[in-house]
C-alpha cells in the first residue's frame, strides 16, 4: 500500500474539515443540488468523452495508487543479477524453478527457460510494456478529463444559482439558497478537481513511469541472460537505469567491503 497517497488524502481531508468546522456550522456546506450538478455532470461528461470500459478500467488503474507498492529499481537489479548467476552456473533451464517477485519478471524467466529466441523475447516483452503504458495513459486521461470537467460544472452551477437568485430578488427567503448553490458548486468543483482527480492522474503518471523503468530493467536483464553475459557486466549495464544518487548508494557498500578487505 502506498502510504504517501493515503497520508495526503487523509491529511488534506482533515484540513478541509477543520476549516469548515472552525468557520461555523458544517451543514451550511452541504447542498444536494450542488452535489448533483458537479458530481453528476462530471461523470456524465466523462461517459461522453470515454468508452464505458475505459471509465471502469480507470478505477482498477487508480487502485494501483493506493494498494500496489512498486519494487525499487535497486532491488529489481539485484534480483535479476541473481538470476544471471543461476543461469550462468546451472543453465537457462534452471530458471524454470525460480520464483520472481514481479509477474513481468516471471514471464521473462519463463521465456528464457523455454528457450525462446533473443529477438522474440525482446519483442514480446517490449510489446507488453507498450500496451501497459497505453492502458495507464487511458486511465490518466480519464482522471484528467474529470479534473477538467469538475470546475467547469462548478461554474455552471454558479451561473444557475445566480440566475435563480436574480430572478427571485423580490423574495428575500429564496436568495440564500440560490446563493448557496452558486458558491458551493464552485467549491465542490475546485475540491474534486484539485484534491482528487488531478492528483490521482499525476500519481498514476508517476506510477506508470516507475513500472516502465522496472520492466525496462527486466527486458535488458533478460536479453543479457540469454546472451550469457557475466553477472558483473550485466549489473553495471543495469545500473545505467538508476539515477547518479542511487548508483552512489549502491557503490557505497562495495567500497566499504573493499576497504575492510584491504585492512584484513
Amino acid at each position: 500500500m502506498d502510504l504517501a497517497t493515503i497520508i495526503g488524502l487523509i491529511g488534506g481531508s482533515i484540513l478541509i474539515v477543520m476549516a469548515i468546522v472552525l468557520g461555523g456550522s458544517p451543514l451550511m456546506f452541504v447542498n444536494i443540488p450542488s452535489v448533483l450538478i458537479v458530481v453528476g455532470g462530471t461523470f456524465a461528461v466523462t461517459f461522453i468523452k470515454f468508452k464505458m470500459s475505459d471509465v471502469i478500467g480507470s478505477i482498477a488503474v487508480a487502485m494501483k495508487a493506493f494498494l500496489v507498492k512498486m519494487s525499487d529499481p535497486e532491488a529489481m537489479i539485484e534480483e535479476m543479477v541473481n538470476f544471471t548467476r543461476i543461469a550462468k552456473k546451472e543453465g537457462l533451464i534452471a530458471l524454470e524453478k525460480e520464483v520472481a517477485s514481479d509477474p513481468f519478471a516471471a514471464k521473462a524467466l519463463r521465456y528464457l527457460s523455454d528457450g525462446y529466441d533473443e529477438g522474440l523475447i525482446e519483442d514480446m516483452l517490449s510489446k507488453d510494456i507498450r500496451l501497459t503504458v497505453q492502458r495507464h495513459a487511458i486511465g490518466q486521461a480519464v482522471f484528467k478529463g474529470m479534473g477538467d470537467s469538475a470546475p467547469a460544472f462548478g461554474m455552471i452551477g454558479t451561473l444557475i444559482g445566480l440566475v435563480q437568485m436574480l430572478s427571485s430578488m423580490d423574495d428575500p427567503a429564496s436568495i440564500g439558497p440560490s446563493m448557496a448553490v452558486a458558491l458551493l458548486t464552485t467549491l465542490y468543483g475546485a475540491v474534486l478537481a484539485n484534491f482528487i482527480f488531478l492528483p490521482l492522474a499525476d500519481k498514476l503518471s508517476l506510477r506508470s513511469d516507475q513500472e516502465k523503468l522496472n520492466k525496462s530493467i527486466i527486458v535488458e536483464a533478460a536479453v543479457g541472460i540469454n546472451r550469457g553475459i557475466s553477472p558483473m557486466v550485466l549489473e553495471e549495464s543495469l545500473k545505467i537505469f538508476l539515477s547518479p544518487k542511487q548508483r552512489d548508494r549502491e557503490q557505497m557498500p562495495e567500497a566499504k567491503a573493499g576497504v575492510e578487505a584491504e585492512a584484513n
